[in-house]
């Protein structure tokens, strides 16, 4: 009989990009994490909805300028027809309707190709554990864009949130990653995230970018 061991599996990756010297070396970095196995690698939107039909697929690692089908329609696709699999957009473009559009069509980090490895590998743990990661670059691009966009309005968040709860908000708005909320409250990462589901379920925030929005709109940042 053969024995059963409780080891947790690698998580599957899809790697795209249009530029096959930057696509390989890519997926060859990220093989050398144990808990990271890269199945496919796509030239365009396309190739990556085949590589995830061909399953199983956890997390899409994605460029956004690509031909055939861009990355944010092959992220709202895959948001559509494939709502387990996580995408993280790693890309040269931080300009507002890429990071916008992207955040929008579904994806759950946003990285610049300046991201290193740790970073790259720490984003995809994140979302396939359905976190949302965005660089600092992308945080302030986005907060600047939805203070600018959006006049506080006041009163728009549900009257059950617990003040914990509107304090972990306040600091999403602020543009704080879940570590950086724990080390500002003095909680653990997973506290940090159960207020975070609450907060979301409560007021029906969908992701981490509408959250940065209500907290704007509510006056909390």
């Amino acid at each position: 009989m053969s024995e059963q061991t409780d080891e947790p599996q690698p998580l599957n990756v899809v790697v795209a990009d249009d530029q096959a010297a930057v696509r390989e070396p890519l997926a060859a970095v990220l093989g050398l994490s144990d808990d990271i196995e890269v199945v496919a690698a796509a030239a365009d939107g396309s190739e990556v909805l085949t590589a995830v039909a061909a399953g199983p697929v956890d997390v899409v690692l994605m460029d956004l300028r690509m031909p055939v089908m861009d990355g944010i329609e092959a992220t709202r696709r895959l948001s559509e027809e494939y709502p387990h699999v996580a995408v993280v957009v790693l890309t040269t473009f931080a300009d507002d309707d890429s990071i916008l559009g992207a955040l929008s069509a579904g994806a759950r980090g946003y990285l610049t190709k300046n991201a290193g490895r740790q970073d790259i590998t720490r984003a995809i743990r994140a979302a396939a554990a359905g976190q949302s990661v965005l660089d600092r670059e992308v945080q302030d691009r986005l907060l600047a864009t939805v203070r600018t966009r959006t006049p506080v309005v006041g009163h728009s968040l549900p009257s059950t949130l617990t003040p914990r709860e509107r304090e972990v908000l306040a600091l999403i708005g602020q543009g704080l990653p879940n570590r950086g909320i724990a080390e500002k409250l003095f909680i653990s990462e997973a506290t940090v995230k159960t207020h975070i589901n609450n907060l979301f379920a409560k007021a029906g925030i969908r992701d981490r970018a509408d959250a940065v929005r209500r907290a704007i709109e509510s006056g909390l940042t």
